[in-house]
């Protein structure tokens, strides 16, 4: 199944506090249940003013679904096609 990298654009990302990250955590998983198995957060990377996602679904169309049910910001969806690593280079 594809994976896709979700970019959003959240000013003052990275001064949210435990419980506003996990008020969203508890609300993303809400919607995902919703959703049905088909698709997954995987984690998410939180920088000063953005959040990147990774998510693992059928299609661009079901991240999309996944922000707008969610109220979720989505900025740029790009799947992501490889990943490398150190042991790459080996």
């Amino acid at each position: 199944m594809p994976k896709y990298m979700i970019e959003r654009n959240i000013p003052d990302a990275g001064h949210l506090s435990q419980q506003e990250l996990h008020d969203i955590s508890v609300k993303s998983c809400d919607v995902l249940k919703q959703m049905g198995p088909e698709i997954q957060w995987v984690n998410s990377y939180v920088t000063d003013d953005k959040v990147y996602c990774l998510y693992i679904a059928p299609d661009e169309d079901s991240v999309k679904q996944h922000a707008d049910l969610g109220g979720f910001p989505v900025n740029q969806i790009s799947q992501i096609r490889s990943t490398i690593d150190p042991t790459t280079a080996e």
